[in-house]
């Protein structure tokens, strides 16, 4: 599998990039997020990658970032959901938003996706909550911020749920402090 693409940026359209890496042109499918947060060409980027294999077409999906690329993963393992509705998915809702909305059961956020309905949404909320949570709650790919947040709010008595619905209601993107920080006040015990 091809995990991340190191190379020059040599094209740049709406959904796709192209990065020359050894000689190679490497055409990968990219969201406008993603895309923006690139290099302008000629400059060199790094992208996480996921190839895509079906029996007639090997495609490049891109990110900005492993978490983005592992959610794309979990969202593949859904029932329904093909590269294409994955990618719709990420281009409207980054990961701590998707946590947010599948941890709360916010349908809504989900129906902004193009192509999701309302029935829809609420399978991938109900696929993905187990998915998405992984044992205590933790993506792949999160790095051990969360888990010192999680063991902190554990010495200080909290149990796994008020944990778990803290960490969906913050945003867990920023620096373990803070983190820790808006979990408490989520928890009413600001510090």
């Amino acid at each position: 599998m091809i995990g991340r693409i190191r190379g020059l940026v040599v094209s740049r359209v709406p959904g796709t990039v192209v990065l020359e890496a050894g000689g190679l042109g490497y055409e990968i499918a990219i969201t406008p997020r993603g895309l923006s947060e690139l290099p302008v060409l000629g400059e060199e980027a790094v992208i996480h990658t996921h190839l895509h294999v079906r029996e007639d077409q090997q495609a490049l999906y891109g990110f900005p970032s492993e978490s983005e690329r592992d959610i794309f993963r979990v969202l593949l393992g859904a029932s329904g959901v093909g590269p294409k509705l994955a990618m719709a998915i990420i281009a409207t809702l980054p990961p701590s938003e998707l946590r947010r909305a599948v941890g709360s059961d916010d349908v809504s956020a989900l129906e902004a996706v193009p192509g999701v309905g309302k029935r829809t949404a609420q399978k991938l909320i109900l696929e993905l909550r187990p998915r998405l949570e992984l044992g205590d709650g933790e993506l792949p790919g999160d790095g051990g911020g969360l888990a010192e947040v999680r063991a902190a709010l554990e010495s200080l008595g909290f149990g796994a749920p008020e944990i778990r619905e803290a960490l969906q209601a913050v945003a867990t993107d920023g620096p373990t402090e803070q983190v820790l920080q808006q979990a408490l006040q989520a928890l009413g015990r600001a510090s």
